[in-house]
């Protein structure tokens, strides 16, 4: 007997049931980011990994350990994109869509990272990015922000997240922080945890990021960034506080916040959550100033955001704020000789009369118990029934399959019978 195939460890089939949460919860995502004026791009999931080095830094956990890598037959090294920024920049400069003037874009759609899976966190995962070029203000920033709680406001979930902020400065006083935050690792360098102690000479940065209590406990007495900030720096994330304070949007700030990648600069902000454990994170994002001429272009500014969709529906799914959608409005069931012919007639006509209704044709026969049982299966909301007699008289049985109620009504008042039982 043959082994039978299953999905990729971590890589994970979204049935109908599944879809059908996603689909509202897509929804919700296109037309936030189309309310605030921003316009879909769309890229390849396979890029240069080259790309991805330049980009996210390799010393990266998501460069040394997570991309999906390998060669392909001219012999270019090519990887599975692991978030989304790269490739939009990627394509921005390859499309002059950013030399001296702004773009607002959203993209949405699947990453890759071998991470080891977990709930919450999966190898093939799905993304909303939103992405700003050349915009420097705090203005902007707080506006992709205010996106951001657009969302949770709409999907009902705005009290179950919280907005952690930091500002990591520019490069020159980032530079000047790290050199400080390394004498200080260097000083507890025996304390520190396998992870900390590595990247105390690679990445610093994240050293603040550790998960490990004992680290967390030695970072207590490290010198602050906040302190390394010039007066333009300063006034930026003032600012942007000031911002996020008139639209009423709440904040705590976090000066541990630093983000996993290497581009970011200035602003970062996270939206976490306690109802997911702990895998918290449901949205992050910040500033990116360097990474347009890092990649080749010429300097411009950027910001943006990726939100987790998997995070986002498990949260939505633990709070029970969203529920599968039945598939069918209506189901269609003939009996006798000539129904067949007619129901493949009467849905086309009642799709064209009831745009948006979702119509379902019964295919394969059967008696009436079956049929309803059917209609009830697919969880119909109204089942419309004819025999020999109706197509007789050019009449049709309307069935409320809540209320259980039934009506005859002639078949050019079918349309409106119909959409009135979906109206109750």
């Amino acid at each position: 007997m043959a082994q039978s195939i299953q999905a990729i460890r971590g890589m994970n089939d979204l049935l109908p049931e599944d879809t059908s949460v996603w689909q509202q919860v897509e929804k919700v995502l296109r037309d936030t980011t189309a309310s605030f004026g921003y316009s879909e791009v769309r890229m390849p999931i396979v890029e240069q990994t080259n790309l991805f080095c330049r980009a996210i830094g390799e010393v990266t956990d998501v460069v040394e350990k997570e991309m999906y890598t390998f060669e392909d037959r001219s012999g270019d090294s090519l990887s599975l994109r692991p978030e989304g920024t790269a490739g939009c920049v990627r394509a921005a400069l390859e499309h002059s869509l950013i030399y001296n003037q702004e773009q607002r874009l959203w993209y949405m759609g699947p990453m890759f990272r071998h991470e080891r899976p977990q709930k919450g966190r999966y190898r093939q995962f799905h993304q909303l990015g939103v992405e700003v070029f050349g915009l420097n203000g705090p203005d902007i920033d707080a506006e992709i922000i205010a996106l951001s709680n657009e969302i949770w406001q709409k999907l009902g979930i705005s009290e179950h997240l919280c907005l952690e902020l930091n500002t990591l400065g520019n490069a020159e006083e980032r530079a000047a922080y790290k050199e400080n935050l390394v004498k200080y690792l260097e000083a507890h360098f025996e304390d520190l945890d396998e992870d900390s102690k590595r990247r105390t000479h690679t990445n610093p940065l994240r050293v603040l990021d550790s998960k490990d209590e004992k680290v967390q406990e030695i970072l207590k007495g490290a010198p602050s960034l906040y302190d390394f900030l010039g007066e333009e720096s300063r006034n930026h994330f003032e600012t942007l506080q000031k911002h996020l304070t008139s639209l009423g949007i709440s904040f705590k700030i976090n000066p541990r916040l630093v983000r996993g990648l290497d581009y970011y600069n200035l602003t970062v902000f996270e939206w976490t959550t306690t109802a997911l454990g702990a895998q918290g994170t449901v949205c992050g994002g910040g500033r990116y100033d360097g990474l347009v001429e890092q990649l080749g272009g010429k300097a411009t500014k950027a910001v943006g955001f990726g939100l987790g969709l998997e995070r986002l529906v498990l949260l939505l799914t633990t709070l029970e704020k969203v529920a599968p959608k039945p598939q069918v409005d209506v189901y269609v069931c003939g009996m006798g000789e000539e129904a067949e012919a007619e129901q493949l007639l009467l849905c086309r006509d009642l799709r064209a009369a009831l745009p948006g209704v979702k119509i379902m044709n019964h295919c394969g026969g059967g008696n009436f118990k079956k049929l309803l049982k059917r209609a009830d299966k697919v969880q119909a909301k109204v089942a419309v029934i004819f025999g020999d007699d109706e197509l007789k008289n050019n009449t049709l049985s309307i069935k409320d399959m809540a209320a259980q109620d039934q009506q005859t009504v002639s078949r050019t008042d079918a349309a409106a019978a119909i959409q009135a039982v979906l109206n109750k």
